[in-house]
């Protein structure tokens, strides 16, 4: 009997695109400790440099009050025995040790304990990954770049500001990957904060370098010219903007000249600029997705809506569950998805995040093209796989899982494989249902999202959420194909059980009817 801990939401993160990623929460909070670290040593380096500057500064000091005394009468000065031994003492010795100390680094601590812990740091491809992760956060939420470089976002504890370089660096992310619509949104939020006057190492001709040349790319030919002019009132000589200018001029001019016949509209297609279009991995359901993560396009009617209920449920006359039946709340009808409240314990959940954080790693999908399991850059999560007998909270926990669904856990996946046929191996048939623990609140985001019929479910830690994959047919039931919304703000544990179709024949028997 297995237990499947999933991970998912550390952006970082979401968080992309390869296995190194820092996904895992604690992998990022390390990160956190890390720097915490390192900014105690740097102002270990800076207490050792001010103190070694106000040992110079105190010799200085003194050094000066007693030259403009001797300067005053140099020879008076030098005549009495005292002053002409310490003269000779202080340049023989004392100036040398003076450069000694000068010379002393005080880094040394410090630069050696970057040393270490750079090794830990994030990459490019991370900080890539990072930036990409955020734009996703953008499109999913629908957001604007002004309220996330504002840090305007729900539920949020600790806000959190994007500075100018911090907007360029995101617009040239987008520009990398040659996403123009990003592009242009964060260089013109880049623009707009230099004009209210912060102060930045990034100028405005660097801004609107990209930003005319992605306005350009998507069509707008008479923006990308207004820009390009802007650009060339702040830095005339700018050669490419120059001949920017001049290619801008040449296309507008031709695209005028041109004719209105079909022979001439022929030629036009040859220089008519491409306008804004999907993104380049934009998916068939991925706007119903979208919707349904910012809870819009949720189709519960009030008439449906009345027909839900919450109960006690006593798993059948089970007797654990006859004097403290679990509380169970109907989330929606069709495909039946049910909520079990209160149904596992904090100090549970603590044990089961215990058991799964030393082995996490990158959660895989099965890729259509070559039939193999690959990581994927909009699925960012990390899970592993435990077994009912390495800790008797997970033996519990499968247990219960039985007693409420009545459905057997013995068959239930015993190893996480890589093999895109891993069910023929097991020999237990195909997933029958699905049992999602929810072992964290999110802050914003996160929800389960089923877009065939139109349904969002949120976290609430304790929680447990089931539904039935196969028709009793044993056909499967494409209604309960469901995603995982990526996390907004916070990070988001779950927990999901497989059960199976072998064991379950007289349980849940098969019915005649394919659909039933």
């Amino acid at each position: 009997m297995i237990w499947h801990i999933l991970i998912v939401g550390i952006l970082l993160p979401q968080s992309l695109a390869h296995p190194g990623f820092f996904t895992s929460i604690g992998q990022m909070t390390d990160l956190i400790h890390t720097e915490k670290d390192l900014v105690t040593s740097l102002k270990d380096y800076i207490k050792a440099e001010e103190d070694k500057l106000e040992q110079i500064k105190k010799w200085a000091e003194k050094l000066d009050r007693l030259t403009s005394t001797a300067t005053k009468d140099p020879e008076g000065f030098v005549g009495h025995p005292v002053n002409a031994f310490k003269l000779m003492k202080r340049l023989n010795t004392e100036w040398s040790e003076l450069e000694n100390l000068v010379l002393k680094d005080m880094s040394d601590g410090f630069i050696s304990n970057l040393t270490i812990q750079r090794q830990y740091f994030p990459n490019d491809e991370d900080q890539v990954g990072a930036a990409k992760a955020l734009l996703r956060l953008q499109d999913t939420y629908n957001l604007d770049t002004d309220t996330i470089s504002k840090g305007n976002l729900p539920g949020v504890k600790h806000k959190s500001f994007l500075t100018v370089e911090d907007c360029f660096e995101l617009g040239k992310v987008a520009y990398t990957e040659a996403d123009y619509y990003h592009t242009e949104l964060w260089m013109e939020q880049a623009l707009r904060q230099l004009d209210e006057g912060e102060i930045s190492t990034i100028d405005k001709v660097s801004v609107l370098d990209y930003l005319s040349y992605a306005v350009y790319q998507q069509g707008d030919l008479d923006k990308a010219l207004l820009l390009t002019k802007k650009l060339l009132e702040l830095d005339p000589e700018h050669q490419r903007a120059n001949g920017n200018l001049k290619y801008f001029e040449y296309i507008m001019a031709k695209e005028k000249d041109v004719n209105k016949s079909a022979s001439d509209d022929q030629s036009d297609q040859k220089t008519t600029l491409k306008k804004k279009g999907a993104a380049v991995d934009y998916l068939p359901e991925r706007q119903k997705y979208e919707m349904l993560c910012r809870g819009e396009g949720i189709k519960m009617t009030p008439r449906r809506q009345k027909k839900l209920f919450c109960r006690y449920h006593d798993g059948n006359r089970n007797p654990k569950f006859i004097l403290a039946p679990a509380k169970q709340e109907d989330e929606w009808d069709k495909p039946r998805i049910i909520r079990f409240h209160d149904i596992i314990s904090d100090a549970e959940i603590e044990i089961v995040k215990d058991l799964a954080k030393p082995r996490l790693s990158r959660a895989t999908v099965h890729d259509p093209e070559t039939g193999k399991l690959t990581t994927a850059q909009y699925r960012v999560s990390k899970s592993a796989w435990l077994s009912g007998y390495e800790n008797p909270v997970v033996s519990r926990i499968n247990m219960r899982i039985q007693d409420l669904t009545g459905l057997d856990v013995s068959t239930a996946e015993e190893l996480q494989k890589d093999e895109p046929d891993a069910f023929k191996e097991l020999g237990t048939g195909n997933r029958i249902a699905t049992w999602l623990f929810y072992m964290s609140d999110v802050s914003a985001g996160g929800a389960t999202v089923f877009p065939e019929v139109g349904a969002s479910v949120w976290p609430k830690k304790g929680t447990a959420v089931f539904w039935y994959n196969l028709f009793a047919s044993g056909e499967g039931d494409y209604s309960t194909r469901h995603a995982a919304c990526p996390v907004l703000v916070g990070n988001k544990w779950v927990s999901n059980k497989w059960l199976h179709e072998r064991g379950q024949e007289f349980r849940r028997p098969c019915t005649l009817s394919e659909l039933e």
